[in-house]
């Protein structure tokens, strides 16, 4: 079994997260969707270790500035649980080079919502815009649908089983309530 620690990073430059189009790797999870860098950890290392070493391995850029902004529970009845170490990095040295996960791209960070996410990472981008200094997001999936979050502990969003029974995902916040959800990360 895969080490259940992994690391997500998302390096930023010119208002611009670099971004990695999962489209070389075959039977993969993540298969076609965007996603940031990083990967399981391995025996023996922490969070910053793997977070380094996936940086190097996926662009060959060595980072020299990052931030630990949450840690992301991803609970799912086809992959098992993963915690997931959330990075942003502002500082690296070097080239970037090509990865053999995916197609790597800077995009713009208002392009973002555009791209074939998963839908809950719409939410910790939504946490990481608002620069909340550092989050636990629990993240429930059926398949590739959000069936419930939590955030903090706090539940915020369930599927109805008793409505629901086309498939549907669970519906995000509109705007009033990510007012109200960061007005009361505020009060923290």
């Amino acid at each position: 079994m895969k080490n259940p620690v992994t690391t997500l990073c998302y390096i930023e430059k010119d208002d611009a997260y670099l971004m990695l189009h999962r489209v070389k790797k075959k039977n993969d999870l993540n298969e076609h969707k965007w996603v940031g860098i990083g990967g399981h950890a391995e025996e023996g290392e922490s969070p910053e270790d793997c977070l380094l070493r996936e940086a190097k391995e996926e662009t060959s850029l060595t980072l020299t500035s990052w931030r630990f902004r949450g840690l992301v529970t991803f609970v799912s009845d086809q992959w098992g649980t993963e915690y997931m170490c959330l990075y942003t990095a502002d500082g690296f040295e070097g080239e970037l080079s090509d990865c053999d996960e995916g197609c790597l791209e800077w995009v713009a960070k208002k392009d973002i919502p555009k791209l074939n996410l998963w839908k809950g990472d719409l939410i910790f981008f939504r946490l990481l815009q608002e620069n909340v200094p550092f989050f636990s997001l629990k993240l429930c999936y059926e398949g590739d649908r959000l069936v419930g979050w939590q955030l903090n502990g706090k539940d915020m969003g369930t599927k109805d089983s008793t409505k629901d029974s086309m498939g549907t995902s669970v519906e995000l916040p509109d705007e009033a309530k990510w007012g109200e959800i960061l007005d009361s990360l505020r009060e923290i």
